[in-house]
């Protein structure tokens, strides 16, 4: 039987880049030509209509990626691992000579002309591509300390370059892809937690730097510190609670008149809580929550090891990014600069979701599929209870039971 491309997840992210047009527009028709005009040596034309125009233009070059992805051929996405990786490092070197662009004090964008890119973005979706490929080697033993050294040690290159721009937001969403996805790996956990050992200070050193204590220090009174610090989380507190349950309705924004800042980037959250209220807020976090529920039963569903990680991989990229943001927004962790998945403006997250979802589509047409039992009933021999090298937590139970109660069925069973 042929299969087709997933229509829940064609739904479900058109859903979610069409309330992304709609905030984007009501959140910079009022102050998108006074922003337009400051830039007119750019050649930008002053009118209400600029920033969606550029938007619509860049869903449309994000559909064309998305397309070549579905059609590209899973062993070519498999070779190109390495390439990405590679490419990805020089673009965010790149940041630091001549080419690169710094704003709000970080220095994290490429000037490739008519616009601007932020190589971090591309970076998330490198690790994942590398990862799948790495952890679906023949050679591949979860069980050795040195299959988890590698793909620490690249992840502390990118987090090193990252941290110097400086952009921890990029730096934790990093750190939590990739060890999200050794866990579904089956890494020995002890390594996990010697590594999350050798972190604290390291994040404890962070966090005392100036600028970064002041952020904390809004974020645990941002009330006390309204007029500074914690200005940007006060405002978007008032959008939310203004919005109420039902909304100020569409269009109808007040923080959007230059009261909330970013608020057509990374709070547009909070747009859509104040016009469409606590319901509007609500659905946009369940089509989230669709959408990774929806990325993970296709990767469960794969029998080749490749397949099953990339796409369990871009269903924790996209749900790490969507989580940090609505807990930004909502005054959970501190402010930092995350974009919401295919909502907010901008173009370097949209093009790299899209191509992220080509390839999820791509492997819910293309990859094998199987039961969900039969590929890891062959593991019970493992020495450590994982598995085969490469199998996944999730294939033994780690998704819904725990996997002694599965080899305990299996044994029942006489498998």
């Amino acid at each position: 039987m042929t299969q087709r491309y997933d229509r829940v997840l064609i739904v479900l992210v058109s859903l979610l880049i069409l309330i992304g047009l709609t905030a984007v527009y009501s959140s910079t028709s009022v102050v998108s030509p006074s922003v337009v005009e400051k830039h007119k040596d750019k050649g930008t034309e002053a009118s209400q209509f600029s920033f969606i125009r550029k938007q619509i233009l860049t869903v449309g070059m994000g559909l064309v990626v998305l397309v070549a992805a579905c059609r590209v051929p899973l062993p070519w996405l498999k070779k190109a691992a390495i390439p990405l990786l590679i490419l990805s490092l020089i673009l965010l070197v790149l940041v630091f000579t001549p080419m690169g662009m710094s704003a709000g004090g970080a220095r994290r964008w490429l000037r490739l002309w008519p616009s601007t890119f932020q190589p971090s973005e591309l970076v998330k979706l490198a690790m994942v591509l590398f990862l799948a490929w790495y952890m679906s080697l023949p050679g591949y033993r979860k069980e050795r300390f040195t299959s988890f050294v590698v793909p620490i040690a690249i992840m502390g290159v990118f987090s090193a370059i990252f941290l110097k721009q400086p952009d921890f937001g990029a730096t934790m969403s990093l750190a939590v892809l990739t060890l999200s996805m050794l866990f579904i790996g089956g890494v020995r956990l002890r390594y996990l937690a010697i590594l999350a050992g050798l972190a604290v200070p390291i994040v404890i050193k962070l966090a005392m730097e100036p600028y970064r204590l002041k952020r904390i220090t809004a974020f645990l009174d941002p009330w006390q510190y309204s007029q500074k610090e914690g200005y940007q989380l006060v405002q978007s507190f008032i959008a939310l609670g203004s919005g109420g349950v039902q909304g100020v309705g569409l269009g109808e924004s007040k923080q959007k008149l230059a009261f909330l800042p970013e608020v057509h980037t990374d709070f547009i959250f909070s747009l859509i809580g104040e016009e469409l209220g606590f319901f509007g807020a609500s659905l946009v976090v369940l089509l989230f929550f669709a959408f990774f529920i929806q990325a993970i039963n296709i990767a469960r569903k794969r029998e080749d090891r490749f397949a099953h990680y990339l796409a369990f991989g871009i269903a924790i990229m996209i749900a790490v990014q969507s989580v940090i943001n609505f807990a930004v927004v909502t005054g959970m962790v501190p402010t930092k600069g995350l974009p919401l998945p295919f909502i907010s403006y901008g173009g370097s997250s949209l093009m790299v979701n899209m191509f992220a979802v080509g390839m999820l589509l791509n492997v819910s047409k293309n990859a094998p599929v199987t039961d969900g039992r039969s590929f890891s009933l062959q593991a019970v021999s493992s020495s450590d209870g994982c598995g085969l090298p490469g199998e996944s937590r999730w294939r033994l139970g780690y998704g819904f039971r725990k996997y002694g109660r599965r080899q305990h069925a299996d044994t029942q069973e006489g498998r």
